[in-house]
Order: C-alpha cells, then sequence, then structure tokens
C-alpha cells in the first residue's frame, strides 16, 4: 500500500507541475469569487426573510438556490472533466518514457502498484478541485440563504466518479500506444459523442427502423461507460433530486475495474 501511496504521491507533483491543472483551480477561484462578490454586493434579502417553512418566499429562494446550483455544476461536468482529461491523458506516455520507465522499474515497485498509483493519484488531484470549487459555492450559498442541502455535496463524488472511469480508459490505451492524443482523442469522443447518441439509442430506434443498427447500439451501450447518464444523475441530485437508476453507476464501475485489471496485465507483460 505504501508503494501506491508513493506513486500517487508522485502523480499529484507532477499534475501540479502542470499549467493545465493550475488553470484549472484558477477558474474555480474566479468562479467562486464572482459568487462571493455578487452574494456580496446584490441583496436577497426580500427573497430570503422567512419565518416559516409555508412562506411562499422561500420557494423563491429555493428555485433560485437551485438555478445556482445549476449554474455550476452543468458546466463543471463538462469543463472541468474536459480540463481533466486533458490534464491525465500524459501520465502514462510520460512515464514509459525512455529512462523514466527504467528508473521506475528499478525500484522494488510492482507494476501493479504503479498502474494503481498512478491511478488514484489521478483521481486524487481531480476530485481535490472538484471539492474545492463545490464545498465552496456550497458553503457561500448556505451563508448567504440559509440553505444546507448536502446533497449537493454529492455531485463531487459522482463528477470524481466520472473522470475515474475514463481516467482508467486513458491509462489503458495509454500503456498500449503510448500516445496521450489518443487517449484524449477517444475519452472526448466517449464522453462527448458515443454516451450521448447510445444514451438516446431508443429515440434512434424511432426514426431508423433497422434492426442491425439497433443491435449495434445495444453492444455499445453494455460496454462503454454511461457518462452522459452520469451527468443526468449529477445535476439531478445535486438539485436535491434522487438516482432513479443505479445502473449507469454498477455498469460503469464494473467497466473501470475490468480496464484496470487489462492495464496490469499488458503492463505486467511489456519488457521496457
Amino acid at each position: 500500500m505504501n508503494n501506491i501511496l508513493t506513486i500517487s504521491n508522485f502523480t499529484i507533483r507532477e499534475a501540479l507541475s502542470r499549467k493545465i491543472i493550475v488553470t484549472f483551480f484558477a477558474i474555480s477561484t474566479f468562479v467562486i469569487l464572482i459568487f462571493a462578490g455578487l452574494f456580496a454586493f446584490v441583496s436577497f434579502e426580500d427573497l430570503i426573510q422567512v419565518s416559516t417553512a409555508n412562506d411562499p418566499m422561500m420557494s423563491i429562494a429555493s428555485e433560485l438556490v437551485q438555478g445556482l446550483k445549476l449554474f455550476v455544476v452543468a458546466p463543471l461536468f463538462g469543463g472541468g472533466l474536459f480540463l481533466s482529461i486533458f490534464s491525465a491523458a500524459s501520465f502514462i506516455p510520460n512515464m514509459l518514457e525512455k529512462g523514466s520507465i527504467d528508473l521506475l522499474l528499478s525500484k522494488p515497485i510492482s507494476r501493479s502498484q504503479v498502474i494503481l498509483g498512478k491511478f488514484l493519484g489521478g483521481t486524487i488531484i481531480v476530485f481535490v478541485n472538484i471539492a474545492y470549487l463545490i464545498i465552496s459555492i456550497w458553503l457561500l450559498i448556505g451563508i448567504k440563504f440559509g440553505i444546507w442541502e448536502p446533497s449537493f455535496l454529492l455531485s463531487i463524488l459522482t463528477i470524481t466518479f466520472t473522470f475515474a472511469v475514463l481516467y482508467s480508459l486513458i491509462i489503458l490505451i495509454g500503456i498500449l500506444t503510448q500516445s496521450s492524443v489518443l487517449a484524449m482523442m477517444i475519452s472526448y469522443l466517449i464522453f462527448f459523442i458515443l454516451s450521448p447518441i447510445l444514451n438516446a439509442r431508443d429515440t434512434i430506434s424511432t426514426f431508423i427502423d433497422n434492426t442491425v443498427i439497433e443491435t449495434i447500439l445495444d453492444i455499445l451501450y453494455s460496454i462503454t461507460p454511461k457518462t452522459s447518464e452520469l451527468g443526468s444523475i449529477t445535476t439531478n441530485i445535486s438539485q436535491g433530486g434522487s438516482i432513479d437508476s443505479y445502473e449507469p453507476i454498477w455498469t460503469s464501475l464494473l467497466f473501470t475495474i475490468v480496464i484496470l485489471y487489462l492495464s496490469i496485465s499488458i503492463f505486467r507483460k511489456k519488457d521496457y
């Protein structure tokens, strides 16, 4: 376990040395400052001065808070993951460069620990960035409106989980090809194009009456991560809603486990 934590620590340091991570942090800070300034100089007191839970003003304030949460979570899920994927795509290719991999493999660290350490380190750095923004906004909203809904904090876990799913694929592609560009392209393809299309496969089937295409879509849906559904779950729970189906979560988790197992197996057999 200590070896895994050591590799994770090195990965976190590598991430912090990249300007993209600093940019992510800077953007989060900028958003927080905007909210802080907005709440400090714009008066919403006529909306939030309530004495009972049945006061109609409370529903107005609650609706405003829900809109603010959506304003934060929706762009964060797309933009935050875009930056995270961009940053993490080069972790494995850089590690596999001549000299770096020789030095790493000379240490008393198993190859499975290397992969798990890289996975854990990359996930932690994204978790910290996401948590920094979400918790800060949650505190500002709570202080300003007196509405403390812990469900908003759950979006930290779902966004981080979505990244971890895609990051496992980035690791596998990095081991197979040593190409950060290809890892990014495939991850973006799944995240922005393939997953939304597969999520709408029932609607597509109503316009395209073709059994072969329907079968292909169903197969692809069953073997790819459900990032589009995870996005819907994120926005839903951030606003206090419930999770209608846990299938996208457990199937994406299974995908991550299988991909990490393949990554470790292939990495063990490679000769560097």
